[in-house]
C-alpha cells in the first residue's frame, strides 16, 4: 500500500498536466482561429475565389487603379494609369504618385518581384480577359489571392467599378459617389430634356488611324457616348458587324464614308483632350472637306466633349460638367 499513494499521486499529477496541456492547446487553437483574418467567397472573372473579408494590403492594376484610389482602399501597389491622370482630383493624384508602381500600362509589364515585395493579401487585376495571356496567373496566385475584374463593354464601367470596390472591402464608399453622379445626371437630363428631344446624335471617337485613312465612329454604350446618354442624348445607328466588347459599339470606317456614316445626324459630339483640343485622329476628321459638308456641321450642331474616358463615378462627374458646358448654347437657340 505504501506504493499505492505515490502512484495515485503521480497519476493525478499526470492527469492534471494532461488536462492543463489539453486546455492550453485548445485555447491556443481558438486564439489562432480568432487571429486568422476572416475570408469570404467572391465571384470574379476567374471564378469563385476566397479573399479577405477586409483586405489590408491590396495591389491593383488596370481599370481597378482609379476606382480603388477614389474608394480609399488599402492599396500598397498599383500599375501606372497615365490615361486617367487628367481625370484625378489633386488628392487622388497625390495618392497615385505616392504608391509603389508594380506594373506598367500593359499586363505584359507586370513586375512579379515588386508585387511580392509589397506583401499583398489581395491582388485585383483590372484588365480585359484577352490581356490575361500576358499575365502569369500561377505566379501571382502564389503571392496572394487574385481577383480578375476586368472591363467588357465600355459602358459597363459602372458595374465593373462596383465589383472592384466590393472586392477591396470599400463598397460603402462606392455608394456615395454613385448617388452623387446619378443626382447630377438627373438634374442635367431635366435641364436639357426639351432641347434634346427628337435629336439624333453621332459621335467621332479619338482612336481612328490616320495612316489607314479611317476614323472612329462610336455608337450608344461606347466610351465617348455612354455618359452623355445619361443626360438624355440619343445616339443613332449601330455597328455593321459586332466583334465583341468595345467592337460591339464602335467601328472604323474610311474617311470617304463620313457622309454615309454621319449624314443623318442632327448633331455630332466628338472627343477632345483635357485642354479642349482634338488629338491628331479627330483633327484628321475635322479638317476634312467631307466633315464640313455634313448637315450637322453646317447647322453648327457640333459639340466637343472632354473626359470621355472616365471609368469611375467621381471622374464621370467631370464628364457631365463638360457635356453641360458645351450643350448650354442649345438652351438659347
Amino acid at each position: 500500500m505504501r506504493f499505492a499513494l505515490p502512484w495515485r499521486t503521480a497519476g493525478a499529477v499526470a492527469l492534471a498536466l494532461a488536462l492543463t496541456t489539453g486546455c492550453g492547446a485548445a485555447e491556443s487553437g481558438e486564439q489562432q482561429a480568432a487571429a486568422a483574418p476572416a475570408t469570404r467567397t467572391f465571384a470574379a472573372d476567374n471564378g469563385e475565389i476566397t479573399i479577405p473579408a477586409d483586405p489590408k494590403r491590396v495591389v491593383a492594376t488596370g481599370y481597378a487603379v482609379p476606382v480603388l484610389i477614389e474608394a480609399d482602399a488599402a492599396l500598397v501597389g498599383i500599375s501606372t494609369w497615365k490615361r486617367g491622370l487628367p481625370l484625378m482630383s489633386e488628392e487622388d493624384l497625390k495618392t497615385y504618385e505616392g504608391l509603389e508602381k508594380i506594373a506598367g500600362e500593359t499586363a505584359a509589364e507586370t513586375n512579379y518581384e515588386a508585387i511580392a515585395k509589397v506583401k499583398p493579401d489581395l491582388i485585383i487585376i483590372g484588365v480585359p480577359k484577352p490581356a490575361l495571356v500576358d499575365v502569369d496567373m500561377d505566379r501571382l496566385e502564389s503571392i496572394a489571392p487574385v481577383a480578375v475584374i476586368g472591363p467588357t463593354m465600355p459602358s459597363a464601367w459602372r458595374e465593373l467599378s462596383q465589383r472592384q470596390t466590393d472586392a477591396a472591402g470599400r463598397v460603402d464608399n462606392f455608394g456615395a459617389a454613385k448617388a452623387a453622379y446619378e443626382k447630377k445626371a438627373a438634374e442635367l437630363a431635366a435641364k436639357y430634356k426639351d432641347v434634346l428631344a427628337g435629336l439624333k446624335f453621332g459621335h467621332v471617337g479619338a482612336y481612328g488611324e490616320i495612316a489607314d485613312g479611317t476614323f472612329q465612329r462610336e455608337f450608344a454604350g461606347s466610351w465617348g457616348t455612354s455618359i452623355a446618354q445619361d443626360i438624355g442624348i440619343t445616339y443613332y445607328g449601330e455597328v455593321k458587324e459586332k466583334g465583341g466588347n468595345a467592337a460591339d459599339v464602335s467601328e472604323y470606317p474610311s474617311i470617304e464614308e463620313l457622309p454615309k456614316s454621319l449624314g443623318e445626324a442632327d448633331a455630332i459630339t466628338y472627343t477632345v483632350q483635357q485642354d479642349g483640343t482634338p488629338n491628331e485622329a479627330v483633327k484628321y476628321v475635322l479638317d476634312s472637306e467631307l466633315w464640313k459638308g455634313l448637315p450637322a456641321v453646317k447647322a453648327g450642331k457640333v459639340f466637343p466633349i472632354r473626359y470621355t474616358e472616365a471609368a469611375t463615378y467621381e471622374s464621370a462627374m467631370k464628364t457631365l460638367d463638360a457635356v453641360d458646358q458645351v450643350l448650354a448654347p442649345l438652351l438659347q437657340s
